[in-house]
């Protein structure tokens, strides 16, 4: 477990400003991440990696010449928010575009998604690099893909290493991406890992066993099996990763290997396990071009191990080499650099609410009054929340929720304060829910309380219609960004049935606070039938039949918002 921590809540910051000071020579501190110290051409392809903290040394860890410009830092196991990949990315561009690399997971699909769309509506070319190496995960990750495990280290070395030798921004991507699917990965755990400031871990392994095929954000394993000798790990690792070998890669030739420590396995265990491993693949005929062994991409103090394999061609295996230097990863020659410029932060603008009607600003207050009740209760409900989230995920639903309605209250009372009606009260909230809880659940709610606002407008008072409207207006918004449906097993199967219930209550003529009510219940009873439900998509599709009989943690978190506000209308 974390035994350093101080605030839970400012771990990552508090860790981040000590790597900083640590590392002056290769990063320099932006918000919400890192970027080079050194000087970048001008014209240069930016590649910017990121994803939730706890896998040290990704991401920050890899930023340096020859490898990544900058790094963006989410909360523990989160997805940063848009807006945090939005402000490193314009940090790093140095005018030939932006790659965003990060590993195959909802959150981080959509927020840095959502950022590339952003940097192209500037004019910024931005696009995606989605590590999708995890074997254990076939047609199981995000968008039926792969999740990304520690095949990022290669995908971003070759990125990185392309752009630094004067490739294109097309170019780049190309040979990035083919490294992408030329790597497979495959992960065993001995025990799970802690989140900092917690006593218990996400999963526990039985005891004399390893879990097999897990995920690096504290998903347990999708199998249990004997712990075996040294050459029977080595056997079962070389095995399933050889088995999802891509069609295109030879059988024999050059490759690279990665054997890597999750947190709290021994550099010497791992060298223990190289070496069968390494026999193993040379007696298939196999030439192991710098291979690397050692943490590459952790998970708190998970003990456990993963192998990955690309498949080398001439071009990757002339990147896969070519020099870099950073606080994690250096090879080759040193690479000659000066300083460069001091990173300013650029002044944040500030909303102007002067001259809102006085009746206008009073709904706002109430607004506000309604984001702080519900950070309240989410807060009352964390524990739960994250068991429930435990059962087939990472466990960290509850502490997503309260972080982002904590900021979410924060946001929307400074712009009440200042004079906001409803809509922009509540829009504010939905920026603050967004960029502080991170994750898939931040971006979510952060796009269905920005289309509510609009529908609610800040002239007055809103009728009942209007609310009722804004509420179908943002479940079309999150069907539309993520792709999910009724039934997928996410808090969209309570959302639908609670805004049915509010558009037909209001519709028959109930007042607002009637009709809400209603379809608060409506909500709960449709999160508490989600227990029977399988998930298709997420974090959890991999353990499918562990999530049966235990509801959606999305869903009882969006009843209990749909209840409390019930309470106070």
């Amino acid at each position: 477990m974390t035994r350093i921590y101080g605030d839970p809540s400012s771990f990552v910051p508090d860790a981040l400003a000590g790597f900083v000071d640590l590392y002056s020579h290769y990063v320099q501190p932006v918000p919400h991440g890192v970027v080079r110290s050194t000087a970048t051409p001008e014209g240069k392809v930016a590649v910017v990696v990121g994803g939730g903290s706890g896998h040290y040394p990704a991401f920050a860890g890899y930023v340096g010449p020859g490898l990544a410009d900058g790094a963006v830092c989410g909360d523990v196991f989160a997805s940063p928010s848009t807006r945090w990949v939005y402000d490193v990315a314009r940090a790093a561009d140095h005018g030939g575009g932006v790659i965003l690399g990060f590993g195959n997971y909802a959150g981080d699909i959509l927020n840095f998604g959502l950022a590339a769309q952003r940097l192209r509506s500037e004019g910024i070319r931005a696009e995606l690099l989605v590590v999708t190496d995890d074997v254990a995960s076939e047609g199981q990750g995000a968008q039926g893909n792969r999740r990304g495990i520690a095949g990022d280290v290669v995908a971003f070395k070759i990125a990185s290493a392309a752009a630094e030798a004067g490739y294109d921004f097309d170019e780049t991507l190309r040979v990035a991406r083919f490294s992408n699917d030329r790597t497979r990965s495959m992960g065993i755990a001995f025990a799970g890992c802690t989140l900092p400031g917690e006593k218990e871990p996400l999963f526990t392994v039985t005891s004399g066993h390893m879990g097999v095929g897990l995920g690096i954000h504290g998903e347990p394993g999708i199998s249990e099996e004997p712990i075996g000798s040294p050459d029977e790990i080595a056997d079962l690792l070389v095995d399933r990763v050889l088995g999802g070998r891509p069609e295109d890669a030879p059988e024999g030739g050059k490759i690279t290997v990665l054997v890597n420590g999750l947190g709290s396995t021994k550099y010497e265990e791992l060298f223990l396990l190289y070496a069968p491993i390494a026999k193993r693949l040379r007696e298939k005929g196999y030439e192991i071009v710098a291979p690397q062994v050692g943490e590459l991409v952790t998970s708190l103090d998970m003990a456990g191990a993963s192998l990955t394999v690309t498949w080398l061609d001439e071009e990757l295996e002339t990147l896969w080499t070519a020099p870099a230097q950073s606080p994690a990863f250096s090879t080759g020659t040193t690479i000659q650099t000066s300083p460069a410029p001091t990173y300013v932060v650029p002044e944040e603008e500030r909303a102007d609410y002067t001259g809102t009607p006085a009746a206008a600003a009073e709904v706002g207050a109430a607004v506000a009054g309604h984001l702080e009740a519900v950070r309240d209760a989410l807060a009352a409900a964390e524990d739960e929340l994250g068991r429930i989230d435990a059962v087939a995920g990472d466990g960290d639903h509850g502490v997503g929720m309260t972080r982002g309605s904590t900021a979410a209250a924060q946001e929307a009372r400074s712009a009440a304060d200042a004079g906001a009606g409803a809509g922009s009260t509540l829009a504010a909230g939905a920026d603050g829910w967004a960029d502080r809880a991170g994750g898939t659940s931040g971006v979510i709610w952060g796009v269905f309380l920005r289309a509510f606002a609009a529908a609610l407008g800040d002239e007055g008072r809103p009728e009942a219609g209007a609310v009722a409207q804004g509420v179908a207006d943002g479940i079309a918004a999150v069907q539309d960004l993520g792709g999910a449906r009724v039934g997928d097993k996410t808090l969209l199967d309570a959302l639908v049935p609670f805004g049915d219930r509010l558009t037909e209550r209001v519709e028959a003529g109930d007042d607002l606070r009637t009709a809400w009510a209603s379809a608060a219940e409506a909500a709960t009873e449709a999160a508490e039938a989600t227990k029977d439900l399988r998930p298709q998509i997420g974090r959890a599709r991999p353990l499918a039949e562990r999530s049966l009989g235990h509801p959606d943690a999305g869903a009882v978190s969006l009843a209990l918002v749909a209840r409390t506000v019930a309470e106070r209308l």
